[in-house]
């Protein structure tokens, strides 16, 4: 059992972690406003999906890039460094979306989310060894996971804004709507509802019908019942004007209103930047570490070390399954039950919800549970989770989804804790791996996107057997759960 009596925060490193644990919710903001941007800007900039997918692949792809040179300059110089510049580039990015949006440049949104990710690569790169570091190892995963529980907090924010200040107010949307309206009866989205007996406070209220003259009379005469093709029409001027504003100009206007929360972060973040570089934050390396990289013999004692290579493996796994389940938990709903896409992301954030009030209630137990131990029962928890997802055939198996997200709500902290503990100075290049798995879940979210497109797979139809991907990577994550406690901790090597 684990012992009580050993604080988790020593008192002396109190405001240090307040200050650095107010990151985690930052990230979460970055993470949970960006996603919709895939499908906001295919429509906006009509463009294909492969070709919107360049979001995702900018956000994760500057983790990828920055992830290793983040863990060796703070190697070189210090934790507080690693933070300003990862602050730094963070807000650069986010104000970058200023002129992105002025000049309507689908390019430069790209690069502005790229360089944002540089500064998120070197924020969670810094912050979650610094806060293992911020008193004793026994309570670390405990003090890591008391920070994270916090990183939820910025992700419902994101998602709020997201659906108030974008989703809800692009016009794109109006124009995709009232060509739908005008060219056919489409059922309304309430009888689908009731259907599956989906809770008042979760149902979304349809999207009201804008009438436009000239949108009327294009789908008279073209007899399209296609939004993207009206939209290429009207980007191509086969549609003079809606509402009074040309393509351009409607164009323009999503653009401001994508460009909005970017703008407001980004000032926030120069904020905070300012308060960390007036702050003094304690030096927790040991008083003989040396500040030289010497990466390859760090490399080197960091691959030989199974329980650090074992936690990157079930990190980049753990990744892999909250962006699936996250990411299809719409086409889930839609695809098997007939629900309308903005309920079902009511249903995302529920999820949310519930992820975030069990890391507090998990961070809790592991006041008497191991961590290797706690993780091992998550893993079993989820696994039965979404083997309800892809049986339960009715709105039970939507629920079942749901409850995946109380489960994964201390995997992620938990296996980077487990993963770099024994490992000295090491973490710092060590924590370079565990974010770099970040990559992990673009390429096995990709995977599922492809099964989504069969007509069958495992015995069931492609959506719910797409699942199986997420219970294959719980399995792996167990499989660490259960041998990481095995594995004897080595004495804190020398740099």
């Amino acid at each position: 059992m684990k012992n009580p009596t050993i604080p988790v925060i020593p008192r002396k490193f109190l405001m240090s972690f307040i200050l650095v644990t107010s990151l985690f919710s930052l990230w979460g903001f970055a993470n949970d406003v960006t996603n919709p941007l895939v499908a906001v800007f295919k429509d906006v900039f009509v463009i294909t999906n492969a070709q919107s997918t360049w979001v995702q692949m900018a956000f994760y792809g500057g983790y990828a890039t920055m992830a290793l040179p983040a863990a060796i300059f703070i190697r070189r110089y210090s934790y507080k460094a690693g933070i300003v510049v990862g602050l730094s580039l963070y807000a650069l990015g986010a104000l970058l979306s200023i002129p992105a949006a002025a000049g309507a440049n689908f390019n430069l949104f790209i690069i502005a989310l790229y360089v944002l990710t540089f500064g998120l690569a070197f924020l969670e790169t810094t912050a979650n060894p610094y806060i293992l570091s911020m008193g004793p190892a026994e309570t670390a995963t405990r003090r890591l996971n008391l920070a994270q529980a916090f990183n939820p907090l910025g992700s419902l924010t994101g998602m709020f804004i997201a659906g108030t200040v974008i989703l809800s107010a692009i016009q794109v949307e109006d124009f995709k709507n009232d060509v739908n309206g005008y060219a056919s009866d489409l059922a309304p989205t309430e009888v689908v509802q009731q259907q599956h007996n989906i809770p008042s406070f979760l149902q979304s209220k349809p999207r009201e019908r804008v009438y436009d003259a000239n949108v009327e009379a294009y789908v008279a005469t073209v007899g399209v019942n296609a939004p993207m093709t009206a939209l290429q029409d009207f980007k191509d001027g086969k549609i003079t004007s809606f509402q009074g504003m040309t393509h351009r100009e409607l164009q323009q206007n999503d653009l401001k209103l994508v460009a909005m929360p970017y703008t407001a972060i980004g000032c926030v973040v120069l904020l905070v930047l300012g308060v960390f570089l007036v702050s003094k934050l304690p030096h927790t390396s040991p008083p003989d570490a040396s500040h030289d990289v010497h990466f390859g013999r760090t490399i080197k004692r960091l691959l030989t070390n199974p329980n650090y290579v074992g936690g990157v493996i079930a990190q980049t796994f753990y990744v892999g399954a909250q962006i699936m389940t996250w990411t299809f938990i719409i086409q889930y709903a839609e695809n098997e039950l007939g629900i309308d896409k903005a309920t079902a992301q009511n249903f995302n954030i529920m999820a949310m919800v519930i992820f975030l009030c069990s890391r507090f209630i998990c961070t809790f137990f592991l006041k008497y549970i191991s961590p290797s131990k706690l993780l091992l029962i998550l893993s079993a928890g989820a696994i039965a989770c979404t083997l309800g997802a892809i049986y339960i055939q009715s709105i039970a198996g939507l629920y079942s989804l749901v409850l995946v997200s109380a489960c994964m709500s201390l995997m992620f902290p938990t296996i980077y804790g487990l993963a770099l503990d024994g490992v000295g100075e090491d973490a710092k290049l060590g924590s370079a791996g565990l974010i770099f798995a970040i990559v992990g879940g673009v390429f096995m979210t990709r995977f599922q996107g492809q099964v989504l497109d069969l007509d069958g797979f495992m015995g069931t139809t492609a959506t719910r057997g797409s699942f199986f991907l997420v219970v294959l990577c719980f399995i792996i994550i167990a499989i660490y759960g259960f041998t990481s406690s095995r594995f004897v901790k080595k004495a804190t090597p020398t740099a």
